[in-house]
């Protein structure tokens, strides 16, 4: 007598810490789960990438909040290499009448979305390009080398056959810079169904890698003196009709009144959000001058140094520069969770435009040259250089707290105190080990 296995799909939430949690349920009964959801708890917004608690934290032991999934979040493929097909659904925290929870990042940044367009009438279009590292057995080769890409073979044919089955629409897999270290991009999508592939990406990765043998670590940095992993966020604009809004050839950089009015908001709240944005200890190791991440609030033109950059367009072949055009917000890493840090990018460009705020300056040349009056007359403000000041800096930015139900933030930033406190008798070699297993 035959049995047949059924398939599971799993229902799954990001919490603070970025980590992709939830609960599974047979196949047959996720129509009937998409109605009401599964069980889930509040205190779960407190869990640490060490899979502890805060104690205490806002919410203690009791009460009862509805994970439901959003079957057009749904990811599915049979190609990672596991026995049984790679399948997930990103959902939505809600109460139990199914109202809105304060706490569901989600939420959040549908939240966000909803009133950029509803007062601009823009919608955000955005991609998550991510970069990892391998650890495997594997002979030297050189930086974005074929040989370092094809010594894992068929790693990254697989890993693209597998996002592609899953409806990631991924574009290019490299061999990075970093010994061992790979990177892999997808096609721009409206804002929230990027949020969900950035999800995606990181955990279809992660199991394809597993199932080659090996472990792929999206930690921010491996060890102090290696090439750091960012995730890029790009994002552009279109009108209500569709149309492309970010470019404008008549100025500075290309950059329209709009979207300039956006940068330059992201820029003035940017020393709060990075908190967000790049959320762990070793986060702060990468941020560095001359690393080629980002160190101050500064928009630049093509520059990899930039905080905001404004990514390359090409006219081959006649192609449009408008339906190209976008910025990469570059203060990010894997350890933010994809939903808030995009919807507090949001938040913060809506602040902007409300302002009507100018146009930043595009910034050419090193910031640590400049002298400090020529960085404030740029308006070039060097980030947190830790966790706890760049906790410091969001607590004290009312306008991106604001945003937030006043026990949300307690409640991120109780987690990351409690993750810096974890932290302290730690040296950068022993913490960065340590990111390098949890993510």
């Amino acid at each position: 007598m035959t049995s047949t296995v059924e398939p599971l799909v799993a229902v799954v939430t990001t919490d603070l810490s970025a980590i992709t949690r939830g609960r599974s349920v047979v196949e047959s009964k996720l129509q009937k789960i998409a109605a009401t959801g599964v069980g889930w708890l509040q205190a779960n917004l407190s869990l640490t990438p060490f899979n502890s608690i805060v104690d205490p934290n806002p919410w203690g032991s009791s009460g009862d909040v509805r994970l439901v999934p959003d079957l057009n979040a749904r990811f599915r493929t049979a190609l990672t290499g596991a026995a049984t097909p790679f399948d997930m659904v990103a959902g939505n925290i809600v109460e139990l009448d199914g109202g809105p929870w304060l706490g569901c990042t989600r939420t959040m940044l549908s939240d966000a979305l909803a009133d950029l367009k509803a007062a601009t009438g823009l919608s955000v279009i955005a991609a998550f390009e991510h970069e990892f590292h391998i650890e495997g057995d594997f002979e030297p080769a050189h930086s974005m080398s074929l040989a370092a890409l094809r010594r894992a073979d068929p790693f990254a044919a697989n890993l693209m056959a597998a996002l592609a089955e899953a409806g990631v629409a991924p574009e290019v897999v490299i061999a990075e810079f970093g010994t061992d270290q790979f990177e892999v991009t997808c096609e721009p999508a409206d804002a929230l169904a990027a949020a969900d592939r950035a999800v995606a990406i990181r955990e279809i990765t992660r199991e394809v890698a597993r199932c080659a043998g090996w472990r792929a670590s999206f930690a921010p940095k491996i060890a102090p003196d290696a090439v750091g992993n960012g995730v890029h966020i790009h994002f552009s604009f279109v009108d209500e009709a569709g149309k492309p809004a970010t470019y404008d050839p008549a100025q500075a950089g290309g950059l329209s009144s709009r979207a300039a009015s956006f940068c330059a908001g992201v820029l003035r709240h940017l020393p709060a959000i990075t908190a967000m944005t790049a959320a762990s200890v070793s986060s702060y190791y990468r941020l560095k001058p001359h690393s080629w991440s980002s160190s101050y609030t500064w928009l630049a033109d093509r520059d990899r140094e930039a905080s905001l950059r404004i990514c390359p367009t090409v006219t081959i072949g006649g192609r449009d520069p408008a339906r190209q055009y976008n910025i990469e917000y570059r203060a990010a890493d894997a350890t933010g969770n994809p939903y808030l840090s995009l919807a507090a990018i949001v938040r913060a460009g809506l602040e902007g435009l409300k302002a009507k705020l100018p146009a930043p300056p595009l910034v050419s040349g090193d910031p640590t040259l400049m002298s400090v009056a020529e960085r404030k007359k740029l308006g070039l403000v060097r980030l947190p250089e830790t966790l706890p000041a760049a906790l410091d800096a969001l607590v004290a930015d009312k306008t991106v707290t604001g945003w937030f139900a006043p026990v949300f933030v307690e409640t991120f930033v109780g987690l990351k105190r409690h993750e810096t406190e974890r932290l302290a008798g730690l040296d950068p070699v022993a913490v960065c080990d340590l990111y390098r297993t949890l993510y």
